[in-house]
């Protein structure tokens, strides 16, 4: 007899709450960075307790921004890419004078960086020899 699996199937992660001490200056700061544009159905929602929704170009990453001038930031939120991405993404981020950490994993290659709240950003990919011969 087949055993039934002991939990329900999660088909995405949904969104990812990020906690900023101002929700206005990280809406521009993730708009210019990440690209992610205000979700305007859910802009109701922005209010003095609730999230800033955000979402990538193609609107398959979201993000809730909760302004909370007391949290230290502690989320991480890992973006995949192709190798291509990630040579792009490097220059990118350079280029706004982030600190960025990078990391071979030996399966991947991932760089890390801060927002201004603390919040730690990945962007990884798995084609790591490709991304290997360029570094």
């Amino acid at each position: 007899m087949e055993k039934e699996p002991m939990t329900p199937h999660i088909s995405k992660i949904d969104h990812v709450h990020v906690y900023v001490a101002n929700r206005d200056e990280a809406e521009v700061w993730y708009e210019d960075v990440l690209g992610f544009r205000t979700v305007a159905a859910f802009e109701q929602w922005a209010t003095k307790d609730g999230p800033q929704t955000m979402e990538n170009e193609n609107g398959c990453v979201h993000i809730a921004l909760f302004e909370r001038p007391d949290h230290d930031g502690s989320s991480t939120i890992a973006f995949g890419t192709s190798a291509d991405g990630f040579i792009a993404w490097k220059k990118h981020l350079e280029e706004r004078d982030l600190e960025l950490r990078i990391t071979d994993h030996e399966l991947a290659y991932s760089l890390y960086f801060h927002d201004p709240w603390n919040n730690m950003h990945e962007i990884t990919t798995f084609e790591r020899d490709k991304v290997a011969a360029v570094l």
